[in-house]
Parts: C-alpha cells; structure tokens; sequence
C-alpha cells in the first residue's frame, strides 16, 4: 500500500499566490519574515501558512497584524471537514484575533483555495448580547451548586452539576424517610424541580410505586457511596428542615 506523500507548507503557496493573483494581486513570498505578501496599492495582504493549525502560526499571524489589518491563515482542508468541534473551536479563535481563515484542498483541482472568512473586527459587546443566555445559564449552574465536587481540568468523570445535586437532595429525603412524594420532598425543601426530576428520572434512581409516590433505587446509593461529603451536607440540611417543621408544630398547639 503506498503511503500519502507528507504535505509541506511549500505545497500551500502556489495554489494561495494563484487565487490572490487572478484578484489582482502582486504576490511574493518569504517577505521581510512574512511567508506570503499581496500587494495591490496601498492594500497589503499577509498570509502565514501552516501544515497545520498551532500555536506558532498564530503567534506569527498576531505578530503581522502589526504592519496590516488584512492577515490570514493558510492551512490545508481538515480531513474531518468543517462539523468537528477542533474546525469550531479554530474558528472562533481566529475570529476573534480578527484573523482571517483560508484552506487549500490539495486533492482537488491541484489544490483548491477557500477563504472561510476574513478578517473583521470583533465586537466583544455584541458577542456578550449574543450569548446572553449561556452567560445566565453559566452564572446560574454555578450558584446552584452547594459545595466544590468537582476539580476544573478534569474530564471523563461524573461531574456534580445543579441538577445532580437536586436530584441527590431527593434521594437523601427518601434515605431518611422511606417513599415519598413529590409534595412531601417539596415540603422539606427540596427543589421546585422535584416532580420533574421524578418523573423524568434522567439517573435512574426513582421508581414510581404508586400513584405521586417514588421509591429510591438501589443505583442512587451505590452512586452515592462515593459522595460522603455531600450526602452529608444535604442530611444536615435534611435535618434541619425537620426541626424547623416540628418547631413550627409546637407553636401550632
């Protein structure tokens, strides 16, 4: 079976010099440390080309942003095409480093330029409006957890977001009291989510055995075996709801 022959950055250059040129351009390259240079007036064009996307090349684009607002990135089509996420993560870095995007598809055509997008300014304010929701989302999650469960980096683990640590409270008050249902758990201050965690039942730890009654699975205690921590803090909390209940009884009489 023959081997692909290695792509090398010389390979990108022709096919990038061709489609400048039909634009207009004067192009040459290797000038003053820029690997491509187009002129056409006073609009300079440089483009940095890479076998592929790393650190250097974007270190070398940002350094060439001193003499022209016009950089680019060359690098060769992505064998797993535009849908992965390394092809978005890529280019929201580079839009926002206000760098424009070219590849060049060497299998066809005898190397095919697109230019994907090219360089704008990015306008931060507009970009927070846009993504307002997932700021909200973000800021919410995180005043939603009680404790530090999870450590930042890490990956392939269980992770102990909001939700699970709603779901958990449940399963604490059913480990206390026995079945329950989604009032009674309300009642001692479980989350407003209760009858949907229940009924969803996203970890498989709820069984409904009648009607608005759930019974904790043996899966929730297995699970939470390796939660010490924060079993515990819900069962103080847990607790603490009982007290205040019976308190409020006292009064009652």
């Amino acid at each position: 079976m023959a081997h692909k022959k290695p792509i090398h950055e010389t390979d990108l250059y022709q096919p990038v010099r061709g489609y400048l040129e039909e634009l207009g351009y004067q192009v040459q390259g290797e000038v003053k440390g820029c690997d491509l240079a187009a002129v056409m007036g006073d609009d300079l064009i440089v483009v940095e080309m890479k076998t592929s996307f790393n650190l250097k090349l974007l270190s070398q684009a940002v350094k060439r942003q001193r003499v022209t607002d016009s950089v680019y990135v060359a690098i060769p089509y992505p064998k797993g095409g535009k849908r992965t996420a390394a092809w978005r993560d890529m280019c929201i870095l580079l839009r926002r480093l206000e760098i424009g995007l070219i590849t060049v598809d060497l299998a066809k055509d005898g190397g095919r330029v697109e230019v994907h997008f090219h360089p704008h300014t990015f306008d931060r304010l507009k970009s927070l409006r846009a993504n307002k929701r997932v700021r909200y989302s973000i800021i919410k999650e995180a005043e939603g957890r009680s404790g530090h469960y999870n450590t930042g980096g890490t990956t392939r683990t269980r992770l102990i977001t909001a939700y699970r640590e709603q779901a958990i409270h449940i399963a604490c008050c059913m480990m206390r009291y026995g079945d329950m249902s989604p009032a009674q758990l309300r009642k001692i201050g479980t989350s407003p989510k209760t009858p949907n965690i229940l009924r969803d039942n996203y970890y498989g730890w709820f069984t409904r055995v009648s009607r608005g009654v759930y019974r904790l699975e043996d899966a929730a205690r297995e699970f939470l075996k390796d939660y010490p921590e924060l079993v515990g803090h819900y069962m103080k909390k847990i607790a603490e709801a009982g007290r205040e209940q019976s308190a409020e009884q006292d009064e009652a009489k």
